[in-house]
């Protein structure tokens, strides 16, 4: 973490200096409805930016205290460490380490044996863990965060959205909102240049765009509580999945705090046409369903925190934004929606909130670069086609799971077929497997050779380097936070040293002195030379072979009003311990590579070091040149 660079700043170094405090506007940049992972996600990028006007409204009276979704992936994990709190959750948190598999005993089918176990993560998939906390923690972290930030963001809580109008050719606010205050009535009208639906699965602001959840309904109900519990069942606190002969299955989820657990308990079918609620189902028979299915075992109840009861459905919107198909060339998007305004289904398989915070962790950066005037408005478009696609596959993905989980067969062998399908699908589960198609933001695979572990679309998977200045190890990943800037990760060919001659001496020059390059054309007049793209080199010496002082002055900027040096652009690989990050992301060593990472984690492109017409076209496809 970086600070005191234009002056000595005493005081906890995570709370920004106030630069106009957001207030209750009837004319916003980004009116966002709905303070859930996704909404709280979004305006915690938005906050940042005290130039854009975002208003945060939410239709309960207050912030969430026990949340229904609990599973973080280690996805998520990443992306709350460029937001600064993933240590928080990561020493909250229960981490997810194993995973156990139970079935019917074949000597006694009433009774449930162990039938295998593995790691819940496969090593070396992410340097997060897979945890689990309560989402009112989460969201709490987030509104931290919020307060912390230049504008000071609180939500406005107790408004409903009862109106959304859209004009589209309007020139400054197209979108009219009039929102209620549930307590008093009153109305207000918001004038807003967008509007973003995080709203849940009745969202207004979707029906409002006349957009629609189409899928089917399961006919399967689970019902799930949270309760403290006195039990002899020796995997109470690992997560685990029971199949009982005829009572049906249990998912068990452990919590934060070393008592309290989560269980997913299947239901009967439900018939034809038959909804959940009308089965009449209370947490007594939910808990004597659980006591049944874990026998031999005791399961005795002492607290019930929250329970529910729901039906499997999977459901999905066409598009995510307000834009018809057929006007996409013509018609820039004003509205969007995310998270459970556009994609429903079923809780256990984690994946809810963590692809709803995925959902406007990709806007957030393209509306902050639009509305500061650096990437061209049609930059929008790309949110819906990239995040429909992502949910398409959650929605596929859930339907298979929900069927596995519930299914009996017969086995082959001595593993259980759901053991088997959960070892299959760990890369979905830890949320990596999301990969962006070839896009003005994704380039095509031609030298994807260079790099082979950095594909192109996919998150920029972190490995250990040795920071160069001070010796410090560290993940490479975790230098892109959550500000909207690009990085521009080097990796030096072979003996070079970053001295005059060299190819990364070379890219510097290059950077610094042509015109039509990204650091010339599209950063303004008087910022800091880092403040669109930040330039990181990966050398292949150790630390102690290299002169932090020989290296190009583009890798050690000065910075800020008085000009001091920046000493954390250069690194060096960790070699204490196994392969390198050349060896373990695939790097060339003779040719090098330049690795170009969004904003929002995911890898853009993959270059040649000396590669400056296509790095140059890469960005102006679609950014716009700086003004003063």
């Amino acid at each position: 973490m970086q600070f005191h660079l234009n002056g000595f700043r005493p005081g906890n170094p995570e709370i920004a200096e106030e630069a106009g405090r957001s207030v209750k506007s009837d004319e916003v940049d980004v009116l966002i409805v709905g303070s859930g992972p996704a909404g709280l996600t979004l305006a915690a990028q938005l906050a940042q930016y005290p130039e854009i006007t975002t208003r945060l409204v939410e239709r309960k009276s207050g912030p969430m205290e026990k949340g229904q979704a609990d599973g973080v992936s280690c996805r998520s994990m990443e992306m709350f460490e460029a937001f600064g709190f993933a240590h928080r959750v990561k020493r909250e948190a229960y981490w997810v380490n194993e995973t156990t598999f139970w079935k019917p005993d074949a000597s006694d089918p009433s009774q449930i044996v162990r039938a295998g176990r593995v790691q819940d993560v496969e090593d070396g998939l992410s340097e997060m863990p897979h945890v689990i906390l309560n989402q009112g923690r989460v969201h709490d972290m987030y509104l931290e965060l919020m307060r912390n930030a230049p504008t000071r963001m609180e939500p406005d809580y107790g408004l409903q959205l009862v109106d959304l109008r859209v004009h589209p050719t309007a020139e400054d606010y197209p979108a009219t909102v009039t929102l209620e205050d549930e307590a008093t009535g009153d109305r207000e009208t918001v004038r807003a240049r967008y509007v973003v639906g995080c709203d849940g699965a009745r969202s207004g602001v979707r029906q409002a765009i006349g957009r629609q959840l189409q899928g089917d309904s399961a006919n399967q109900a689970w019902g799930v509580m949270d309760v403290l519990v006195v039990t002899d069942f020796p995997d109470i606190r690992m997560k685990s999945l029971i199949q009982s002969d005829s009572e049906g299955t249990v998912l068990i989820i452990p919590r934060e705090g070393g008592y309290l657990v989560r269980l997913y308990i299947e239901q009967e079918k439900l018939k034809p046409d038959e909804r959940v609620a009308d089965r009449n189902i209370t947490i007594e028979k939910l808990i004597e369903r659980a006591k049944r299915i874990f026998h031999p075992y005791s399961l005795e109840v002492k607290d019930v925190v929250w329970w529910s009861v729901y039906q499997i459905g999977q459901r999905l919107t066409d598009k995510f934004d307000d834009v018809p198909e057929e006007e996409v060339a013509t018609r820039l998007p004003t509205v969007f929606i995310a998270g459970d305004a556009c994609h429903t289904h079923s809780p256990k398989a984690g994946q809810g909130m963590n692809v709803s915070m995925g959902d406007t962790f990709n806007l957030g950066w393209k509306l902050a670069a639009v509305l500061r005037g650096q990437c061209k408005p049609e930059l929008l478009h790309s949110y819906s086609e990239e995040r429909q696609g992502v949910a398409q596959d959650l929605i596929d993905f859930d339907r298979e799971w929900a069927r596995i989980i519930s299914e009996r067969r017969e086995e082959d062998g001595d593993t259980p077929h759901f053991q088997r399908a959960f070892v299959k699908q760990g890369r979905y589960t830890a949320g990596v497997a999301v990969k962006y198609a070839p896009s003005i933001l994704t380039g095509t695979a031609t030298w994807q050779g260079l790099a082979k572990g950095f594909e192109i679309g996919t998150r920029f998977h972190s490995a250990p380097v040795i920071r160069l200045a001070d010796g410090k190890p560290m993940h490479l990943g975790h230098v892109v936070q959550a500000d909207g800037r690009w990085r521009l990760f080097a990796f030096a060919p072979e003996g070079d040293r970053g001295d005059e001659g060299s190819a990364i001496a070379a890219l510097c020059a290059r950077l610094t002195d042509d015109p039509a390059s990204p650091l010339r054309r599209y950063t303004p007049e008087g910022a800091d030379v880092d403040a669109v793209f930040d330039l990181r080199a990966v050398f292949q010496q150790g630390f102690r072979d290299l002169a932090f002082s020989a290296m190009p002055e583009l890798l050690r900027p000065a910075k800020g009003r008085f000009g001091l040096c920046d000493y954390e652009k250069v690194f060096c690989p960790d070699l204490k311990d196994g392969p390198d990050i050349f060896d373990l992301r695939g790097i060339d060593r003779q040719q090098g590579a330049l690795v170009i990472v969004r904003p929002d984690q995911y890898v853009g492109h993959v270059l040649p070091l000396d590669e400056h017409a296509a790095l140059q076209g890469f960005f102006d496809g679609f950014m716009r040149p700086a003004t003063a």
